[in-house]
């Protein structure tokens, strides 16, 4: 079952590309770089033959067909180079276009619908996934398959070669015609059983080694994006003891790895020597019967070593096979969980009203609590609602219900139809860039508003010392204080003029002087704009019209302010 399973993942991956606008394309330059490998293929044939000739001449010691002989062999290799050469070349360029499509796909699915947001607890490093895994899956299978039609192809070629140089042999009275041929093809069967059973264990392992070191990795990353408070904790020690535990893995699982590699490489050397003699052992009667010459000895086993390279594909292939299984059930079990988060969906309508307004609106977390039981309000344009209660009793998760990015709710919410609306967080997100990016995102800079428009609003919002640093380049995140953040926030508020504006504790780095002085600053720049507001501050009281009250059991209560 669990092998049905993963072809089934492969081919879930597999087909996408060469079923899409661009299959067209793909599907001809994998043609050509299948036809240039059964191109090498034949030369390959005909270098067997020449081995023949040649060898024949020199045991006949023929000099004059020396060099004639060197000069065919010459003229074969290189149109082999050159065949070899651009067969890797076009392979690599089917390999991005490929890789591109694939990785375009996983960004456009992982971004839309909010899909990343809805599987932080769901799926592991998302981001190595996109950027490793799918470029190890598009890399090797192109290899594998265009390996594996390749040696199809040289099985097909030379063992008809074989066959026919094998002549017969006699068996307690029963003649075998190609007894070669047939011992070659026992000889990969019994290997490729053989080597399934010491290499198996190598998918799982492959599979944990990847996990172990992304998340290695990321918590490494961690400890970047969060160097401040770790350095205010002085947490370098927790921190080291979690490096340690999570590289400890990374190093056990790469111990296991290696003693199974090492099995495998063991059996696989093994294999691969005992190849080489064994065309030599079982062609010597004949050659020292004389029914044979040197040629004849040298072509069998040239033809037994392609037969037998054909033969065992899956054998040398199985490490990078264990390797291939790992990535598949990864992109698998990524794109199942961006499926499932992609169906879970929010039973809350949207409609059109001259203003806000609320119906019926239940919110829920994901165990089944309710949160909130059938609010309805109306909230008239141009005012402000504060909502207050105590902490988890859902006033962040009643924000996240009206921007649309919370699944467990259901109700109607009514917004004027082309409504701007937008929201500011606690921790406002700075993109990395320009200090003239972090300030409009998200629209792009090529939609940025005059410099001495951007200049103003940071005089506005009292962070003037940035005003002359719009095309510095840097973690602004790192560099300003979270008080800074939260006013730069605000500037992008000003600059973008909404309609509705919802502030989850967007203030609460700021002292109360300055955070009155960006409420009025809302209302001066912006009279016409509606707010809600989050937050636990007596003083936000004063600022707004009506206090929405939670109590984190479903009830709540409306008054006017």
């Amino acid at each position: 079952m669990e092998t049905k399973k993963l072809f089934r993942g492969f081919w879930t991956l597999f087909r996408g590309y060469w079923s899409s606008e661009e299959k067209w394309k793909a599907r001809g330059l994998l043609a050509v770089v299948i036809a240039m490998n059964f191109a090498m293929v034949y030369l390959l044939v005909q270098i067997n033959d020449w081995y023949k000739v040649f060898y024949d001449a020199l045991q006949n010691y023929e000099a004059e067909s020396f060099w004639p002989l060197i000069g065919q062999f010459t003229g074969i290799a290189f149109a082999y180079i050159i065949i070899a050469v651009y067969a890797v070349y076009l392979r690599q360029m089917l390999q991005i276009k490929w890789r591109t499509w694939m990785t375009n796909n996983y960004l456009a699915a992982w971004m839309g619908g909010q899909t990343y947001y809805r599987l932080q607890d769901s799926t592991d490093n998302p981001d190595q996934r996109i950027s490793e895994d799918i470029g190890q899956f598009v890399n090797i299978s192109l290899t594998l398959i265009i390996g594996f039609l390749r040696q199809l192809t040289t099985l097909a070629a030379f063992g008809v070669v074989l066959w026919e140089l094998s002549g017969s042999i006699t068996i307690a009275g029963l003649v075998i015609p190609g007894y070669m041929f047939w011992f070659s093809f026992i000889y990969s069967g019994v290997g490729t059983f053989l080597v399934h059973k010491v290499g198996r264990r190598l998918i799982g392992l492959n599979f944990d080694q990847q996990k172990y070191e992304a998340d290695f990795r990321f918590s490494m990353m961690r400890v970047r994006e969060n160097s401040e408070s770790i350095a205010f904790y002085r947490g370098e020690a927790s921190e080291m003891e979690g490096f340690n535990l999570k590289f400890s893995n990374v190093i056990k699982n790469y111990w296991q790895l290696m003693r199974k590699t090492k099995h495998l490489n063991f059996y696989v050397n093994g294999y691969a020597q005992l190849a080489v003699v064994v065309p030599f052992l079982m062609a010597a009667p004949r050659y020292f019967a004389k029914e044979i010459q040197l040629g004849g000895l040298m072509q069998i086993s040239s033809a037994f070593g392609r037969v037998q390279d054909a033969l065992s594909f899956f054998v040398d292939s199985y490490d990078t096979l264990a390797s291939l299984a790992a990535v598949i059930n990864r992109l698998a079990g990524f794109t199942e969980h961006m499926n499932d988060a992609q169906k879970v969906k929010s039973s809350v309508t949207t409609a059109t009203a001259p203003e806000l307004q609320i119906s019926a609106l239940n919110v829920s977390l994901p165990t089944g609590r309710e949160l909130l039981k059938k609010l309805s309000l109306q909230l008239q344009n141009a005012k402000s609602l504060l909502v207050t209660g105590a902490s988890g009793c859902g006033k962040s998760t009643l924000l996240r219900t009206l921007a649309g990015i919370w699944a467990y709710a259901s109700g109607e919410i009514s917004l004027p139809p082309k409504a701007r609306v937008m929201f500011l967080p606690q921790k406002p997100y700075l993109p990395l860039g320009t200090l003239r990016r972090a300030l409009i995102y998200p629209s792009a800079e090529t939609d940025a508003p005059p410099d001495d428009k951007l200049k103003q609003t940071l005089k506005l919002v009292d962070l003037p010392a940035l005003a002359d640093k719009l095309d510095a380049a840097d973690d602004w995140s790192r560099i300003l204080s979270l008080g800074e953040q939260q006013r730069l926030a605000f500037a992008r508020v000003l600059l973008s003029k909404p309609d509705y504006i919802f502030l989850d504790e967007a203030t609460s780095a700021l002292d109360e002087p300055r955070e009155l002085e960006m409420y009025e600053l809302l209302r001066e720049q912006l009279p016409a704009v509606t707010i809600v507001s989050v937050g636990h501050r007596s003083t936000l009281f004063k600022m707004h019209d009506v206090e929405l009250n939670l109590d984190g059991a479903g009830n709540y209560k409306l008054r006017e302010l």
